[in-house]
């Protein structure tokens, strides 16, 4: 290459041609004739919201004094043909307490407004002074004028319009400087070529030398010395930027090496992980064998259900988890082996693996909801074989077992409309067994809570605790939907539920049964009927404590 004796500056030969006309033409004048346009188009609107407000008021002020809500209705329908009315909301004035309250509405495009959206008494007048002239709030237009009745102001009317003719004027002003800006480009287009031969040549050897790098990817090839002061700077920035991209390149060469390791590490993982799946479901297959087995003799020993109801109610509560962790799991076999297809074959794409990781960890999240399902399914069901309790009698006031029963429960009831009421002398000191009291209480106020007051917004729980002779009494009581005659013979039955298919295992009530008969020696009644509520009799024989 020629050596050249000196670098010129190629800036100064552009800055003299073009700054003017950018500068004085473009900033200057368009920009100025674009804030006029669209300040004219604003005072248009404001003069049309104005407008139809007044109207509105002037058309609506009989139906209003009448209270004749469907004649303003039928009045404000007839905006519909006015596209830039949104909403309309007219409010009416009454003497103190009511206030201004709301009388009826218009609604084109669910927009928000400043107003109430209720029927309910604006709060301050701040909102009135506030929207007194047309105002502006983002893409509408909002204002408040009175409807006055023989000089007396007796409503208001609120109206929202939106500002799409400002938008298609804002629009054409944009279209404007647009053309502008493209016939300065030709312009500026035309003489750039009268400098062609300052630039053009030295700009294409860079661009094909440039090329050459990214397409070979020889990152050590360099840029040569260029005679313009700017191009030659832009030529040793973009030698530091491939000396950082050469050095770049060995380190992404490194880091697909890891990646493949990572990868052949995460299969192991997922193949560990997908068999430890498949023999947990061996595991509570054969648990759910075990269990069928055994619940002939459950049955016998609760003399409470048939063998029909609970083999349909353990096969429908445990097979339901257990079906869906085997699908998962099933379906994650699947993926893994497609991933692993892909692998061998070089064909695994970035997004399929990320595609595989997600799907996988969903496909785990629910094996291991339905596998804790069922874990907890079956827990609830040797629950059922609760037989004597071995927790050793104690001395304990009653009042205070049932406080802590509540505290107990508070995260349960402290977020409901529920009130449960307790009425129990203070002083009341017993010698029994607290444990199986308190799973007998918490096991009555849930059912109550999730059966009884099922779709109900309040509720009363009821709880009164008396002494008679050697006897302790229990009376529970709900005003909640009560108990359906179809299930009330047979509510002390395991797996008899309400909530089949929603989460209930219906081993709720048979615990209690079984807690009163066998760990307190007592028995339990139950009252109920459709809207009614239900009531529990409980009764047990206890020690009493000489009371203080």
């Amino acid at each position: 290459m020629v050596k050249m004796k000196s670098i010129h500056s190629l800036n100064r030969k552009l800055m003299v041609m073009i700054i003017g006309f950018i500068v004085l033409f473009v900033i200057i004048s368009y920009l100025i004739l674009a804030v006029l346009f669209i300040d004219d188009a604003k005072k248009d609107a404001t003069n049309h919201t104005q407008f139809w407000a007044e109207l509105i008021a002037k058309t609506n002020s009989d139906s209003l004094l009448a209270g004749d809500e469907l004649a303003a209705e039928n009045n404000l329908i007839m905006l519909k043909d006015v596209p830039y009315i949104n909403y309309v909301r007219i409010y009416k004035v009454h003497p103190a307490p009511k206030g201004i309250v709301f009388f009826t509405s218009y609604n084109k495009s669910n927009n928000s407004s400043r107003l109430p959206e209720t029927d309910s008494q604006i709060s301050t007048l701040a909102t009135l002074s506030a929207l007194s002239a047309p105002t502006f709030n983002k893409d509408i237009i909002e204002f408040i004028v009175p409807i006055n009745h023989q000089s007396k102001i007796v409503g208001y009317v609120y109206v929202q319009v939106n500002t799409d003719n400002i938008q298609e004027i804002t629009t054409g002003v944009y279209i404007r400087l647009t053309v502008a800006f493209l016939l300065l480009s030709l312009i500026t287009f035309l003489i750039v070529l009268s400098l062609n031969h300052f630039i053009t040549s030295p700009m294409s050897n860079m661009v094909v030398l440039i090329q050459q790098i990214y397409q070979q990817k020889k990152f050590d090839i360099r840029l040569p010395k260029i005679p313009y002061k700017e191009l030659d700077i832009l030529a040793r920035s973009i030698n530091i930027m491939l000396d950082r991209a050469e050095n770049q390149f060995a380190k992404l060469t490194e880091a697909e090496k890891l990646s493949y390791q990572q990868n052949v590490e995460l299969e192991n993982k997922v193949d560990k992980r997908t068999q430890a799946l498949k023999d947990s479901n061996q595991e509570l297959l054969s648990t759910l064998e075990k269990l069928h087995q055994f619940q002939g003799q459950l049955v016998e020993s609760e003399k409470m259900a048939s063998l029909g109801d609970m083999v349909a109610g353990v096969a429908h509560e445990v097979n339901t988890p257990i079906g869906l962790g085997i699908t998962a799991s099933t379906l994650l076999s699947d993926r893994l082996i497609e991933i692993k297809q892909a692998f061998e074959d070089k064909t695994l794409k970035s997004s399929h693996l990320k595609k595989f990781l997600i799907e996988g960890e969903e496909n785990a999240a629910i094996i291991y909801r339905n596998l804790n399902r069922a874990a907890e399914l079956i827990t609830s069901f040797k629950k059922v074989a609760v037989g004597q309790t071995t927790e050793d009698e104690s001395c304990f006031n009653v009042k205070e077992l049932f406080s802590e029963i509540l505290l107990t429960l508070a995260p349960q009831i402290q977020n409901t409309p529920y009130l449960i009421d307790i009425d129990c002398p203070e002083s009341l000191t017993i010698l029994s067994k607290p444990e199986p009291i308190t799973q007998i209480i918490i096991n009555l106020i849930l059912n109550s809570i999730i059966h009884g007051f099922d779709n109900k917004v309040q509720g009363t729980i009821g709880i009164t605790i008396t002494q008679t002779h050697d006897n302790l009494d229990i009376n529970y009581r709900d005003d909640g939907i009560g108990i359906d005659q179809s299930i009330a013979h047979k509510i002390f039955e395991p797996f008899t539920t309400t909530k089949r298919g929603s989460g209930g295992s219906g081993l709720g009530l048979h615990l209690v049964y079984n807690l009163v008969t066998q760990a307190l020696n007592g028995k339990i009644d139950c009252i109920s009927d459709i809207n009614s509520g239900v009531k529990f009799t409980i009764s047990f024989p206890v020690q009493m404590v000489n009371n203080v």
